[in-house]
């Protein structure tokens, strides 16, 4: 098809040089799968050298600690990504003798491994007929082809998937998958696509149509809820008050100031007579305000965050379980979520230097 052969062409004249093209280990490509979703080239390319640096093949991912992975991840954010790879690593170890899956009936049955994953390790690696559909393909599509099917909906990804094998150059398709890719990262760009000089203008439904920035459709998700984290800085001489996050939340074992949540924004004055801060810093504490409120936006969540130094004079803290003192020069040590590690990097440097 006209398509397939225009995509090719022009894939070998403007694709980007990338480290992970220039291998064909599973391993290698796995890691820059998984870095590179919902993560820009130039933010995940740092982290690619560094996982690669640190774990050269899967069985030095597999025997690092959880930790250890998500201290490397610390920024990426989705750390459940992290888990998941790590997971797979042991998994790789225990079930396949060490050696990474090509096979897409292998790969996908790995933890953290979907469909789009596992059909871009099988046709890199070995050309394993695999099509990916990812949001780069299913822009280009909806574009191309004029289609008007929510590509989150179950119909939606039902009719793309099948497009995109109807269209998959059964002969390359390592080349193939990842020419269309490039093309929707770099010429079918979400917004102010390059259409004047784009090779399929021509034949492009959303083009003829002047629908190119109303294409592709998605369904609005549920809801983000709000929530209002207070996080309280106290230091001993030179050590810092730190948090482990239990399970079952958001940044499963990562380390955050001491958080008391509350139902609303409240201001400083109002904390203070809250029973939680009471029960642990004292009724006569002395707080103030250092940030915020700092709003940090995740999936489905919109977090509200402020900061607030605690000075509690001759009275002692009531620490919860998961709280602990940590020496400020061990902080960098600690996995954190971006909030917290942006927030102690600035704080360190106003309260240090």
């Amino acid at each position: 098809m006209a398509f397939s052969k225009d995509i090719k062409v022009w894939y070998l004249q403007h694709k980007r040089d990338l480290p992970w093209r220039h291998t064909q280990d599973p391993y290698v490509i796995w890691l820059s799968e998984v870095i590179l979703q919902q993560t820009r080239v130039e933010q995940g390319m740092p982290y690619f050298h560094r996982f690669l640096s640190h774990y050269p093949d899967v069985a030095a991912f597999a025997q690092a600690s959880e930790d250890e992975i998500l201290l490397h991840w610390q920024g990426l954010g989705y750390y459940s990504r992290a888990r998941n790879m790590h997971k797979a690593a042991k998994a790789v170890m225990t079930e396949y003798g060490g050696s990474f899956p090509t096979r897409y009936d292998d790969l996908i049955k790995l933890q953290g491994i979907g469909d789009y994953t596992a059909a871009a390790i099988a046709s890199f690696s070995t050309d394993e007929a695999k099509a990916v559909v990812d949001g780069n393909v299913f822009r280009v599509l909806a574009r191309y082809f004029g289609i008007d099917e929510p590509i989150n909906s179950s119909k939606g990804k039902k009719l793309f998937l099948g497009l995109a094998y109807d269209l998959l150059d059964e002969t390359h398709p390592g080349i193939y998958n990842q020419a269309i890719m490039e093309f929707g990262a770099i010429q079918c760009k979400p917004k102010n696509p390059d259409c004047a000089n784009c090779v399929l203008r021509l034949d492009c439904r959303a083009l003829q149509e002047g629908r190119v920035n109303q294409l592709p459709i998605k369904v609005k998700g549920k809801a983000s809820r709000n929530r209002y984290f207070n996080y309280f800085v106290v230091l001993e001489g030179d050590r810092l008050l730190m948090s482990k996050r239990d399970k079952g939340d958001i940044w499963e074992n990562l380390y955050e100031l001491p958080l008391i949540e509350t139902p609303y924004q409240m201001e400083v004055f109002e904390l203070a007579d809250q029973k939680e801060v009471i029960t642990c810093f004292g009724a006569n504490a002395d707080l103030q305000l250092m940030a915020g409120p700092i709003k940090h936006v995740l999936s489905h969540q919109n977090l509200f965050a402020q900061f607030i130094s605690v000075n509690t004079g001759q009275a002692s803290i009531r620490k919860k379980i998961n709280w602990d003192y940590v020496f400020i020069k061990d902080l960098n040590t600690l996995a954190k979520p971006k909030l917290i590690y942006s927030f102690l990097k600035n704080f360190m440097v106003e309260y240090y230097t």
